[in-house]
């Protein structure tokens, strides 16, 4: 265990003295970062979304179930993409600029 290392992300020197290697050694380009970074913050809103409805009853007039809980789970996945379209939370940006220093460091 001591000598596994955890690298600092906020850090581009650490990361930098590391040489880490690339996962499939090609740069990536702006749009396909952006696309990840807003995938990043769709998937964490769509999480935030799941905790806010976590203690919400089951619907009087459907009954709740199986269908309802899969139906609430895809719901606050959508709001979470409207969430990451709409650019609200700023964590997309956030990530974008994080992975593009990374990218230009490496």
């Amino acid at each position: 265990m001591s000598d596994l290392v955890l690298p600092n992300v906020m850090d581009a020197g650490l990361l930098a003295a590391q040489k880490l290697p690339r996962v499939d050694g090609a740069p990536r380009n702006a749009a396909e970062i952006r696309a990840v970074a807003e995938d990043f913050e769709a998937f964490f809103a769509g999480l935030v979304f799941d905790e806010i409805t976590a203690d919400l009853g089951p619907d009087p007039l459907t009954g709740g179930g199986e269908a309802e809980s899969m139906f609430r789970t895809l719901l606050n996945q959508e709001f979470g993409k409207s969430v990451a379209r709409s650019g609200t939370l700023g964590i997309a940006d956030i990530v974008q600029r994080q992975l593009l220093q990374l990218q230009e460091v490496q």
